[in-house]
């Protein structure tokens, strides 16, 4: 086709956000787990924040700081200097709940010890910013080979997907805590039938009280050291009667 000498329409940086927000938001909330979600957040920092090379999540679980997840060698080690020297961006964004940025590390004043550190590891400027999920206090760590990385635009991106991604893992935390929860009935539910049924038997077979059936199946458990739904149910199974240690 000729050449008609039309300029090439560039995409529009307003279009390209929107595409960047669009897929960060669809592939945060299709993640399975939590453990998912936090990793597909630091991969998505360094995939749509043009100046982010490294990333790593900071949460505060049982009262202390773990890092549960980081995209390489080079976020670990940084993450590491952060615990070890108890002082970082990314300790103060946790703490705070606010956003904090150094833009060089090599001469940023607020972090004496932790910035020439840093430098050394091969970081010279750091993005951090809290995830907000209630309960759990946590950090999005964006990490950057070169001073001054982080333009307008991509403190802006990284703001947004902090965001998104404080909502996602608390969702998915609420979805996990009540499987959990639904578990934890079926499986006390099911202890309480076999019970149940362990109980009838010896009452109808040796014509005691309900309190003396389970008494039975009580002192049987500590006897045998075993679960006493494992008692109730080996009596279920098998018509044995348990042995208490005191005969009959």
């Amino acid at each position: 086709m000729a050449d008609t000498g039309a300029p090439t329409a560039e995409p529009e940086p307003d279009t390209d956000l929107s595409a960047d927000l669009t897929r960060m938001a669809t592939t945060l909330f299709s993640a399975g787990s939590a453990t998912e979600t936090l990793a597909i957040v630091v991969d998505l920092a360094v995939g749509t924040i043009e100046g982010c090379d490294a990333a790593g999540v900071f949460l505060v679980v049982n009262g202390e700081v773990t890092e549960p997840v980081c995209t390489d060698a080079l976020a670990a080690d940084v993450d590491g200097l952060q615990h070890r020297l108890g002082e970082g961006p990314c300790l103060l964004a946790m703490a705070q709940g606010v956003t904090h940025y150094a833009e060089d590390l090599a001469d940023d004043a607020r972090w004496p010890t932790f910035g020439p550190a840093a430098t050394a590891a091969g970081v010279r400027s750091l993005l951090a910013l809290p995830l907000l999920v209630p309960g759990v206090p946590g950090a999005l760590n964006c990490y950057a080979r070169y001073p001054r990385a982080f333009g307008v635009i991509d403190r802006g991106k990284a703001l947004l997907l902090a965001g998104m991604a404080g909502l996602a893992y608390a969702s998915i935390r609420t979805h996990e805590d009540d499987e959990r929860k639904a578990t934890n009935l079926h499986a006390a539910l099911a202890t309480r039938e076999v019970i149940g049924q362990a109980q009838g038997i010896l009452m109808e077979r040796e014509h005691l009280s309900s309190h003396e059936a389970f008494d039975i199946l009580r002192r049987a458990s500590q006897h045998l050291n075993l679960k006493l739904r494992d008692v109730a149910q080996n009596l279920v199974d098998t018509g044995e009667r348990p042995d208490t240690g005191l005969g009959h």
